[in-house]
């Protein structure tokens, strides 16, 4: 990791933790509100391969909502090089949708769009890329469809991304959930053969206004290597 990018991501941090009052906020008629995080893990897993080398990330986000079920935000981790001098070590995500129930059925959906963008690489490359998404839940499940016409960015081919969850909160306050995963790339030869498949299980409670996370996290497929297999520890705080 490169020190300069943590020092900044921990003066984003600390900025965050002291406007935490003036972060959550909601109009007087309910209609707006806006809220933060910040987050200090022990890797930076993302669909079961770490974007950190397997080192710390400090990340943040900032949220937007409407009380019609539109939503928009930003969110922003470090990261260490995806390969030899690409000088990848920053990662800022923006994303909008529209979330609501159907009726009173208690189904829920969720449409929306997100883009990753990696600011400060090399010169010739090109990592940024977006992605769409639709999403059902109800009662402890959900699942998700994700699309992308040039996953990693840089030319790449169309993936789908599809996933599985269940969750479940206790009366003593904690949870535990589990997610699977599976990628679908187009040209599956340049990613590894058959479905790439992720899958973790957690378990998380909220202490003294902090929420604390306990996260295993493993792969299969040729894309696995040194990314599978692991526990992630993270803290966090919202505002």
């Amino acid at each position: 990791m490169k020190l300069k990018t943590i020092s900044t991501l921990c003066l984003a941090a600390s900025t965050l933790l002291v406007a935490s009052s003036a972060m959550a906020w909601e109009s007087e008629d309910g209609v707006h509100s806006t809220s933060a995080s910040v987050a200090l893990s022990s890797d930076y897993v993302w669909r079961g391969m770490s974007q950190t080398q397997r080192d710390p990330a400090i990340s943040g986000s900032f949220d937007y909502s409407h009380s019609s079920g539109f939503y928009a935000g930003v969110w922003a981790s470090n990261v260490d090089e995806f390969a030899d001098g690409d000088q990848a070590n920053l990662e800022v995500d923006t994303y909008a949708g529209f979330s609501s129930e159907f009726g009173d059925t208690g189904i829920g959906y969720d449409i929306g769009w997100l883009r990753y963008i990696y600011p400060g690489i090399a010169d010739g490359l090109d990592y940024d890329w977006n992605e769409y998404h639709i999403g059902l839940s109800y009662s402890f499940l959900s699942a998700s469809v994700n699309y992308a016409n040039e996953v990693y960015g840089d030319g790449g081919d169309s993936a789908l991304y599809y996933t599985l969850g269940a969750a479940h909160e206790f009366e003593s306050g904690f949870s535990i959930d589990a997610n699977v995963g599976a990628y679908d790339y187009s040209d599956e030869a340049a990613y590894g053969d058959d479905l790439y498949i992720d899958w973790n299980v957690g378990v998380s409670k909220e202490l003294a206004g902090f929420g604390l996370d306990v996260r295993y996290f493993d792969t299969s497929g040729e894309f696995s290597g040194d990314q599978s297999d692991r526990v992630v520890f993270t803290i966090s705080k919202s505002m």
